[in-house]
């Protein structure tokens, strides 16, 4: 019998699914669950994640996707995975795990003071070797388990990502790849391996990294009790995979250096691919290892653009959610019809949100709404909702020139994926503010696909990954700036840097709150 579908299993921050797909990128079944981090009230910021629990539900998304599609598992070719960055698992001699913590866990603010009062300088050294900084890499957080755990950093022996650790519960190996392994500070970005310099540097135990094995190579087969556990058969084999952005590139085809992607969830990301693992002199903008063994990626993040659009639709537009109910349609599109008629600028209204990335010192002013007049036929909610995607917009552009210092290369076009994609209006203020053509492709949720494309080339069903992707993803719509509305925005861009340099500085004043910082600042 022919091996005929790939399967990937996705840990998400707010859901775990399981994802088959046929040999020509197609998708024939998912399984989702929803997952919870929870806080543990002694440790303010903790993200707590649960492996037991949340082994139980990523397993019985395998046994679920399995069951809806019904076929043979003996048809699976290979698996892999993909996940969250920046969580971590630690495990004990014995390779079981005794602590775990989720992606934005921001309990170690004392530990970042720790470091900062060790060697001012360190962070910046530790950069640009490793492309991260404290603000979301693995060093505070192993450092306060050293400090208020010492009885499990005494047990500590090993350190993986969630990723590896699914791959380790189908196969019993525990290995780590470049493309989330790097997003921990602990590895060196040319070599894509540990550096224990780094960590001795630090004071923490340098011995603790298992084996690392390149993004889709063999990792090992799917064990009795793997396949006790997941219904999947004995002897499988599991492919590595790697982080979920990095993958989603791949899932877009962007594969080649001067490349470039945007995905717009809870978090947008801005993803530029090169041929190098040079870091920002600056230390503003985060450097990864892409799934595409010899490249990288250049990534800035902008914080909680969804989440402010999710807000703004539950506190403002009840109505159209109400009217959207009746419709059987999305309330986005509602709003989206009336947002569309406001012009390319909101009548000069601005506002702040998350700012343009600076990785080393990392804070984001109050968020506020400014420069807006009582002429209800032109500041209405509509206005207001069209200004929060124009900001998003702007934070992007103001992204691509951070990356174009720091490298000297920009894309000719750019790939959008992800929830924001799905709006014609979105996709096109995008284009505007850039001024480039903005590629939206047919599958939007492309984290899975990349980790398929890696499995299938894992298998040796696909000869090299990036012409996998390229042959694989098929497109929905191109769309291409408006000249008119790209003058506006470009007139529109100084004075938002303005605006929100001033907005920033009363957050750093105190007289106001910042929307988020990093720990330590």
């Amino acid at each position: 019998m022919g091996k005929k579908y790939l399967m990937a299993i996705d840990a998400g921050t707010g859901s775990v699914r399981a994802v088959l797909f046929d040999t020509e990128g197609n998708q024939i079944g998912v399984s989702q669950q929803e997952w919870f981090h929870r806080e543990d009230p002694r440790w303010p910021g903790s993200m707590d994640f649960d492996w037991r629990h949340n082994w139980q539900l990523a397993s019985g998304c395998v046994r679920d996707v399995l069951k809806e599609t019904g076929i043979d598992p003996g048809e699976i070719a290979a698996i892999s995975t993909t996940c969250m960055r920046e969580g971590i698992v630690l495990y004990d001699e014995n390779k079981k795990e005794i602590w775990a913590c989720a992606n934005v866990d921001s309990r170690s603010d004392d530990e970042v003071a720790q470091l900062v009062r060790m060697d001012p300088e360190l962070e910046r050294e530790i950069y640009a070797k490793s492309g991260q900084t404290y603000a979301l890499g693995a060093i505070p957080r192993v450092l306060w388990v050293k400090n208020k755990m010492p009885e499990v950093y005494d047990r500590v022996r090993y350190l993986g990502m969630f990723n590896d650790w699914l791959i380790y519960r189908l196969t019993g190996v525990l290995a780590v790849e470049p493309s989330n392994g790097s997003t921990t500070g602990m590895m060196d970005l040319k070599t894509r391996t540990w550096d224990p310099a780094i960590m001795e540097k630090v004071g923490l135990q340098s011995d603790i990294f298992p084996a690392v094995i390149e993004c889709g190579s063999p990792a090992g087969y799917v064990s009795a009790q793997g396949a006790a556990e997941t219904g999947l058969k004995e002897g499988t084999l599991v492919v590595t995979g790697g982080g979920d952005c990095q993958l989603g590139t791949i899932g877009v085809g962007v594969v080649d250096a001067g490349q470039a992607a945007i995905f717009g969830g809870s978090f947008w990301q801005y993803e530029y691919n090169t041929a190098s693992g040079q870091t920002d002199p600056d230390c503003r903008v985060r450097v990864n290892c892409h799934a595409v063994p010899g490249m990288w990626q250049y990534e800035a993040l902008a914080f909680k653009p969804g989440l402010v659009m999710r807000w703004y639709r539950d506190a403002f537009c009840q109505e159209e959610v109400r009217r959207a109910k009746e419709e059987g349609v999305d309330p986005y599109e509602l709003m989206n019809r009336e947002a569309e008629k406001i012009p390319a600028g909101c009548y000069g209204m601005m506002c702040a949100f998350s700012d343009i990335m600076n990785y080393i010192s990392w804070r984001h002013a109050s968020p506020t709404f400014t420069d807006f007049g009582f002429e209800p036929e032109k500041y209405n909610k509509y206005t207001f909702y069209r200004a929060i995607m124009e900001n998003t917009c702007m934070i992007t552009r103001g992204h691509m020139d951070l990356v174009r210092e720091a490298t000297g290369g920009a894309p000719k076009e750019v790939v959008f994926a992800g929830g924001a994609s799905k709006g014609d209006v979105y996709c096109q203020i995008l284009a505007d503010v850039l001024g480039l053509p903005v590629k939206v492709p047919v599958v939007r949720e492309a984290t899975a696909l990349g980790a398929a494309i890696l499995a299938g080339y894992g298998a040796g069903i696909y000869p090299d990954i990036s012409e996998a992707a390229r042959k694989l993803v098929r497109w929905h719509k191109v769309y291409t700036p408006n000249a008119e509305n790209h003058a506006v925005y470009e007139k529109m861009y100084g004075p938002w840097r303005k605006m929100y340099a001033s907005q920033l500085a009363l957050a750093d004043q105190h007289v106001t709150r910042y929307l988020w910082s990093a720990p330590g600042i």
